[in-house]
């Protein structure tokens, strides 16, 4: 997988990605990152890449010529048929949109600044947009960053053992159980025996007996779609099934 990011501020995503799970991912070249600065397709000697907004407001908004130009020049290296745009208006990135993601070929990111984009580079060369949560931060740079993360975890052999990514949270659309490790009492709270003990079926079931009731007690949205193991372990719990969702009901 190739991804392209456009970014005011390079040397900004530079250091996150060389560290940890990612970076050695990059060295192997199990997928690549390459940043592309808009400022390097500004049309004046100032390299400007923003302007006052007609109609009028507080702050800035990215002019188009140099986006879509940025864009375009990937043209040889990158399909450019996922040019997503870092949005609060995007859907929400989840771990089913990371899932679909790591699928792609190559994608392109365009991190904004200022107070966003001009339109017409939605309408000419953005594809998809995508939110990271109903907040506002000051550039699209941290998104991309998340998403990356997100995303690489799904491409095989970025994480050593895909057993630590399918006990990843939302994974399997609940919370991930508990963790333990030594010492196996600490200021006398002790470890759960049945993960002491060696039953790697009866640990299994635990995990998953956990994850449900975590799940059930912080984000009990997520308990939609449940296999009939599932809701044998929430009957345990003494927790009710879910109600199937209404049509059109959100």
């Amino acid at each position: 997988m190739r991804i392209d990011v456009l970014t005011l501020f390079p040397e900004a995503m530079t250091a996150m990605l060389r560290i940890g799970v990612l970076g050695r991912a990059l060295d192997e070249g199990l997928f690549t990152v390459s940043l592309t600065n808009p400022r390097d397709f500004a049309h004046d000697r100032r390299r400007t890449v923003d302007d006052a907004p007609y109609g009028g407001g507080a702050g800035m908004v990215m002019r188009c010529e140099p986006l879509v130009d940025a864009v375009e020049s990937l043209r040889d290296v990158n399909s450019l048929e996922h040019v997503i745009l870092l949005s609060p208006r995007g859907r929400v990135l989840n771990q089913e949109v990371a899932r679909e993601l790591s699928g792609l070929r190559d994608m392109v990111l365009i991190c904004a600044r200022y107070e966003g984009v001009d339109e017409r580079v939605t309408r000419q060369v953005v594809t998809d947009e995508i939110s990271v949560g109903d907040y506002v931060l000051s550039g699209g740079e941290t998104a991309a960053l998340a998403l990356i993360e997100a995303v690489s975890r799904m491409v095989p052999g970025v994480v050593g053992k895909w057993e630590s990514v399918d006990t990843d949270s939302f994974f399997h659309g609940t919370l991930g159980p508990p963790q333990y490790t030594r010492p196996p009492v600490f200021r006398g709270d002790a470890v759960p025996q049945v993960l002491l003990d060696g039953n790697h079926a009866a640990i299994e079931r635990w995990r998953r007996k956990a994850a449900l009731r975590v799940t059930r007690a912080r984000r009990p949205d997520l308990l939609q779609e449940l296999s009939e193991e599932e809701l044998e372990l929430l009957a345990e719990l003494g927790a009710e099934s879910p109600t199937p969702k209404k049509e059109n009901e959100p």
